[in-house]
């Protein structure tokens, strides 16, 4: 069967992906397992959803939903139909004030946390991977996370949940009609979830193991509790749903309570000669109020000490030690510091190896955070290369929490796993740990086999422990929830499986299987590929920021590929290394933006733009960087030419209408596809500026972009006088070289991997700035903040010079001198990826709110995809990237609408059909005060 086109009598083919590159890249998540799907589905509707359950019954194919691809054991993979909810299923509606949100479940937990913050709210779910889990995924695997523990967790703040059966029948617990529908169009389910309820309540021994269970962190097997929690089976069906991972039927939506973002905080990083001691100190700080107390042994430490930020105590700490990142929270100031100070008075009796120290400043807060949040891939990053990396997650008894840390290390040593890690969610008594080995000989798997079985009778016999606390069953613990739960509860499990999915097609494998050996088959392999992107290990955390993410790859998808490819080429299969190849170059070249987002989002800075640079540079010919070079080095004549162009294309359209040039250059496209396409919204190039001698006490030199001197955004005044203006309505002295035309950056040749070409123009204009600004004495400012970045990451012998973004002038210079200013705008902000990469984007919302009466930024403002000329070249790209902020942006009223770099601003006014402008416009319209320029 062509499963692809069989398909096609269900979905539209472009959301069908049968293509090689698709299915490789999507057959790998979190954890460390691999299968290659038939097919990538991308439904958008519950009645496509239905016709798959449909599809999977007919030809007894198996299906598997998946959101973030976060989870790490082996729930999100398969070798059926594999259904992709990431693209669509991003509902998001707080109800009642934020008290409720009903989400989808292809939003990520960050982004509903985003929605909730105006109500002073969040999810009670709070997973270190919040930013790339989705909804579907949190509800599916129960998540908890740092602070929630069992109260907050995924099954205890579900109030409605909307799902479709596999065997037909979509309910919703929020309609009381469904009640009585679903006993009566389901009625072997409802009898069976009923008959199971009994048993379980008569059966004294298993109902009170159940209840013991769950009052501490347990994700082993399904959600019993629903049994003695709920009484009506719908009740019981949804709530069962809850940790199900995606094994009994699709959750279309839910409705969550939310709890408190509380505002006020104080954090600390408290050290302990060992671990043993620091679980001593857990039950103070619980009893005191800490709102979480994270665990950290010296190993996971030595993987983040040199991290820029981190406290230096870190470097100095003996072998044996550890610490715990505690946080107290209140409601307000005062029930913080009640918190914090019933701590402080029993802390000097904890041993610790310094007197115990909170911050209240964000910004080291959120440093002390991210590290927490970022260990997993932090100590991945630092494994042997060729090496997978494993995490497992375990449940202890808090008050034998110590001893049972003990009889950990002592199995990792008689394993040889010396380079393990512990770290987790003291408070709860649930510990993560690392560890790293190679799955690529029967030896090394067969000794991750003989640890596993050594470990499951020390948590479960030992210690009353669970195997798995948060992180789900998946195929990594199947084969022992029987040896937890005992033959009673493992019964259960198995007759609510054959009464909701007889034929065992949906996410099969995972929770329940018979096959005693699953967890040691199918095994990722990570082969060493490239030095960029060894460290990855797959985590997804950077997938939610690509701007590419919702039409061709991601990062981690582009990093799979290359990994694949090297696979291919060890196996010596020479026709699909050929199709991987061919495909990627589109895929994953072409269409990337090289933004470097993704080393933002990632904990240890991997920058896949980087990788793709290269690739980009390693494929062209020698005639192509000769060409490169030439442009570049008679880049005044490219510049004069290019402004011809965009003249006689403006003209074209006041002749023949506004969309003249762009039929135009999209008929020339169908031909030539490398021919770039002419946006609705460019309006031609705009008119120089004249050369302006600056003087006085306050001076800097003003460097238009060439992109600024190159593009004009319809309708939009000369950002180049409106900085002038600003400069004079303050009494800076300007200095506008007449030889600044024809110098460039060099980020159009750097983005493409024109390696010579760029550090000719940058070297060049570096030079000219130096004499310029007097040898660093002034300042210089650019007006286009990727130009900035482009220019302050390669200032090499010219490290005197101060380089200036518009947003750092307008902030640090002009601010301070403005104190009349008309704020009458509400203003809709794009910050583009520099701000974020130079680290101000704060002082783009201070000027923001400076100078005008409200300021939104909207939660899904991204990348917009222009990355320098990409837009034009692929305007899918750009498309693709803009349309959620696009929508956003489209509901928000606004005066105006401000960025700070020309060609995002003509991508978001393309995208939105709103007047985007240099930030640096809203300063001149509202600076009443208007000097003379100082000349």
């Amino acid at each position: 069967m062509d499963i692809g086109k069989a398909l096609q009598e269900l979905l539209p083919a472009e959301r069908i992906r049968t293509r090689y590159i698709d299915r490789v890249t999507f057959g790998s998540d979190a954890g460390f397992y691999f299968l290659l799907p038939k097919a990538v589905v991308q439904p958008i509707s519950e009645e496509e959803i239905g016709a798959l359950f449909g599809f999977s019954r007919r030809h007894s194919i198996p299906l598997v939903f998946r959101g973030g691809g976060t989870s790490l054991s082996g729930q999100a993979v398969t070798d059926g139909i594999l259904v992709d909810l990431s693209r669509h299923w991003r509902r998001v509606e707080p109800l009642g004030a934020g008290q409720l949100v009903r989400v989808g479940p292809g939003v990520t937990g960050a982004m509903v946390n985003a929605r909730l913050k105006p109500f002073c709210r969040k999810i009670g779910p709070d997973p270190s991977s919040i930013g790339a889990a989705m909804m579907g995924g949190i509800l599916s695997n129960n998540s908890s996370g740092m602070c929630c523990g069992v109260a907050n967790n995924a099954y205890h703040t579900l109030k409605h949940i909307r799902f479709i059966l596999p065997g037909g029948g979509t309910f919703d617990t929020a309609d009381a009609a469904d009640y009585d529908r679903f006993l009566r169009e389901c009625p072997g389910i409802a009898a069976e979830l009923a008959s199971l309820q009994t048993e379980i309540h008569a059966d004294t021994e298993l109902r009170e193991k159940i209840r013991k269970k769950y009052r501490t962190k347990n994700t082993v097997g399904y959600s019993l509790n629903a049994f003695l929690d709920y009484a009506h089976p719908l009740d019981v069906m949804a709530h069962l749903l809850v940790g199900a991972e995606g094994t009994l039927a699709f959750i279309a939506s839910a409705t969550l309570h939310t709890i408190p973002q509380l505002p006020f905080r104080s954090t600390g990083l408290l050290y302990f000669p060992d671990l043993h001691t620091a679980c001593g100190a857990i039950p103070a700080l619980t009893q005191a109020g800490a709102e979480a107390v994270e665990l950290m042994d010296r190993a996971s430490l030595r993987a983040v000490e040199g991290v820029p930020g981190m406290p230096s105590e870190l470097k100095s700490l003996p072998p044996e030690s550890a610490a715990l990142l505690v946080e107290f929270q209140g409601e307000d100031a005062d029930r913080l510091n009640q918190r914090l100070d019933r701590f402080l008075q029993v802390a000097p009796g904890l041993s610790m190896l310094y007197p115990a120290v909170f911050t209240g400043d964000a910004a080291e807060q959120e440093l002390l955070w991210k590290v927490r949040k970022g260990l997993f891939p932090s100590v991945g990053a630092v494994r042997k290369s060729g090496t997978t990396v494993i995490l497992e997650d375990i449940a202890f008894p808090v008050d034998r929490l110590g001893d049972a840390l003990a009889d950990l290390r002592m199995l990792f040593g008689e394993f040889g796993y010396d380079d393990a890690i512990i770290f987790g969610h003291a408070k709860d008594g649930n510990i993560h740990f690392v560890i790293t080995q190679s799955f690529g000989t029967p030896v090394e798997v067969d000794r991750y086999a003989r640890f596993i079985d050594r470990l499951v009778p020390i948590v479960v016999d030992k210690y009353g422990g669970a195997l798995k606390a948060e992180h789900g069953t998946g195929r990594n613990m199947a084969p022992f929830v029987e040896t937890e739960w005992g033959a009673a509860a493992y019964a259960v499990m198995h007759r609510l499986k054959a009464a909701i999915d007889p034929p065992n097609l949906l996410n099969p494998g995972v929770i329940l299987s018979p096959d005693r050996q699953i967890h040691l088959k199918d095994l990722k392999q990570l082969p060493v590929v490239e030095a960029e992107v060894d460290k990855c290990i797959e985590c997804g955390y950077c997938e939610p920021v690509c701007p590419s993410r919702d039409l061709t790859m991601t990062p981690r998808r582009r990093i799979v590929a290359r990994r694949v490819l090297k696979l291919l080429e060890a196996a010596g299969d020479t026709g699909r290394h050929r199709e991987l190849l061919g495909q990627y170059e589109y895929d994953g070249l072409e269409t990337c933006a090289v933004d470097g987002l993704c080393a933002g989002a990632c904990p240890v800075d991997i920058n896949t733009g980087d990788l793709v640079k290269r690739l980009r540079r390693e494929s062209h010919s020698a005639l192509a960087n000769r060409r490169a070079m030439l442009a570049a080095r008679h880049f005044v004549t490219a510049e004069r030419l290019v402004r011809t162009g965009l003249a006689a294309g403006a003209a074209i359209n006041r002749l023949f209408g506004d969309r003249a040039m762009t039929r135009l250059t999209g008929a020339i496209r169908r031909l030539f596809p490398a021919f770039p396409a002419w946006p609705v919204r460019l309006g031609g190039a705009p008119r120089l500026p004249k050369q302006v001698a600056g003087s006085g006490e306050r001076q800097i030199v003003y460097v238009p972009s060439c992109v600024t001197r190159m593009l004009r955004v319809e309708g939009a005044d000369n950002t180049m006088d409106a900085l002038l203006r600003v400069a004079g309505k303050v009494g800076i002295g300007v200095i506008l070289p007449e030889n600044i035309h024809g110098v460039c950056c060099g980020q159009l040749f750097s983005s493409k991997g024109f390696a010579a070409a760029y550090q000719y123009t940058a070297d060049r204009l570096l030079a000219l700035l130096w004499e310029l600004s007097q040898q660093g004495r002034l300042p210089v400012v650019m007006d286009v903040s990727s130009c900035t970045y482009t220019m302050l990451n390669d200032r090499k012998r010219f490290d005197g010079l101060k380089i200036l973004d518009v947003v750092d002038f307008l902030h640090d210079m002009v601010l301070p001198l403005a104190a009349d200013v008309r704020r009458t705008h509400n203003v809709v902000l794009h910050p583009v990826c520099s701000l974020h990469k130079m680290n101000t984007y704060g002082k783009f919302i201070a000027v923001a709110r400076h100078f005008a009466a409200g300021v939104t930024v909207p939660v899904h403002a991204g990348c917009c995809g222009m990355a320098g000329d990409r837009g034009f070249l692929f305007p899918e790209l750009t498309a693709a990237a803009t349309d959620s902020e696009a929508a956003e942006v489209r509901s928000v009223a606004g005066d105006g609408y401000y960025s700070s770099a020309v060609s995002c601003e003509l991508a978001m006014f393309e995208a939105t059909g709103k007047a985007y402008s240099s930030i640096v416009r809203l300063a001149d319209a509202a600076l009443s005060v208007y000097l003379e320029p100082v000349c």
